[in-house]
């Protein structure tokens, strides 16, 4: 693999670092953590500050270090690196690290641990913004004892929230795939946090865990149509069931408002999709429009309407907690039953491919001639139903784990 490259590509190469592991992130509570490689943890993504491929060039050893305290996220920033490629002996020149991260994260972070820990100091007087709406508690195995979150709604009048949001949502760089900053001088952004409650020297004291933005559209004439924009739990916090705490607070808020119509997302990932499942099952499951035999029945008008007018959940939503909820009440082992529920949710699927079939035959008609068209028909036919088939398989099994996880819940 070496053989082709001169002794200059060679040492050129070893200066090349991975951008997600030259990263290294913190929540600081304690100024222990500083030293503790259990608290370090690394993005999933860094290609909107470093590029495509993610890697920085000219450093050996390269260490980016962006630590947070635990609460108000104040930031040390600093770089560290074993060796630099050197102008004047190696005639290139090494990527300029600290102006890529300072685009993104806001002035006013600290550059040596000194100052650092005293702002660490500080800390205890660091309190949520905005208004609490909802408290639980999740039993922590390690701590071996019940630990107390809250969820608080905030916007951008709650003195120091607009700084703290600008620390906060630097972490969508290196969590979500397509992140971007929001413009916060449109009033018409919700805030929701969630926050800890931790103990520190006999004093109580919160840490940020995720949060959600949601915008609120404007529809004719006097409703709102909020929509989830962006949706982080930091990832010391995940898999503990915080995402599905934040969604269904937030549902219930909005609920509360006569004048909101239902609530959309804006392009959700697969992972929101199958939390957003759960949630809203949860919440339908005890609506009388979703009792066994009205799910027997099939799909109705009275689920769309008793479902957006309790719960604030659109027609397209309502019509998949429709099919897991029908799931959970068929028997899947009686062919009967199988076969109804199989030929129902395959009539939905059917639908886009369908109107795509019209689209084609139409284009098909100024193009070619009769005889090819009935050919790719065919064609079409059997593999549009190995597709879904096998959509409906893939289906059913993420169905099935949101079942799972319900039965647990």
């Amino acid at each position: 693999f070496f053989s082709g490259l001169t002794a200059m590509e060679k040492k050129l190469a070893e200066y090349k670092c991975n951008t997600n592991e030259a990263i290294q992130l913190k929540l600081v509570r304690f100024p222990e953590d500083l030293e503790d490689e259990n608290t370090t943890f690394n993005p999933e993504y860094s290609h909107q500050v470093f590029g495509d491929d993610e890697v920085a060039f000219g450093y050996k050893g390269l260490k980016i270090l962006l630590y947070y305290i635990a609460g108000n996220l104040s930031t040390l920033f600093r770089i560290e690196y074993a060796s630099k490629v050197n102008e004047k002996f190696d005639c290139v020149e090494a990527d300029d690290v600290e102006s890529k991260i300072r685009e993104i994260i806001p002035p006013g972070f600290c550059t040596n641990t000194d100052d650092f820990v005293s702002l660490l100091e500080k800390e205890v007087n660091f309190k949520p913004f905005g208004m609490l709406l909802h408290t639980y508690s999740i039993h922590n195995e390690e701590a071996g004892e019940d630990i107390t979150y809250q969820i608080y709604k905030a916007d951008m009048t709650c003195p120091g929230f607009r700084e703290y949001h600008e620390r906060l949502q630097t972490f969508l760089m290196w969590f979500i795939e397509t992140a971007s900053f929001i413009d916060v001088d449109d009033e018409r952004w919700n805030y929701f946090l969630v926050f800890e409650k931790y103990n520190k020297d006999g004093a109580t004291l919160f840490a940020t865990v995720g949060y959600m933005t949601v915008y609120n559209y404007y529809v004719y004439p006097d409703k709102t149509r909020p929509r989830v924009s962006q949706m982080l739990i930091l990832p010391p916090f995940q898999g503990e069931g915080h995402g599905a705490q934040l969604l269904e607070t937030v549902h219930r808020y909005y609920m509360s408002s006569p004048t909101v119509l239902d609530i959309t997302a804006e392009d959700p990932s697969e992972n929101y999709v199958k939390l957003r499942d759960f949630v809203l099952v949860k919440l339908c499951q005890d609506l009388l429009c979703f009792s066994p035999v009205k799910l027997m029945q099939g799909f109705s008008q009275e689920m769309v309407t008793e479902a957006q007018q309790k719960l604030k959940i659109n027609k397209q939503h309502t019509r998949r907690v429709y099919e897991i909820l029908r799931l959970r009440a068929t028997n899947m082992g009686d062919a009967e039953q199988s076969r109804s529920y199989r030929l129902d949710v395959k009539r939905r699927l059917i639908g886009p491919y369908k109107k795509k079939q019209r689209e084609l035959a139409k284009m098909r008609r100024c193009l070619r001639p009769e005889e090819m068209t009935n050919q790719l028909n065919q064609i079409d036919l059997n593999l549009q139903r190995e597709q879904l088939e096998e959509s409906f398989q893939q289906l059913v099994s993420d169905y099935r784990r949101v079942l799972e996880r319900l039965a647990q819940a």
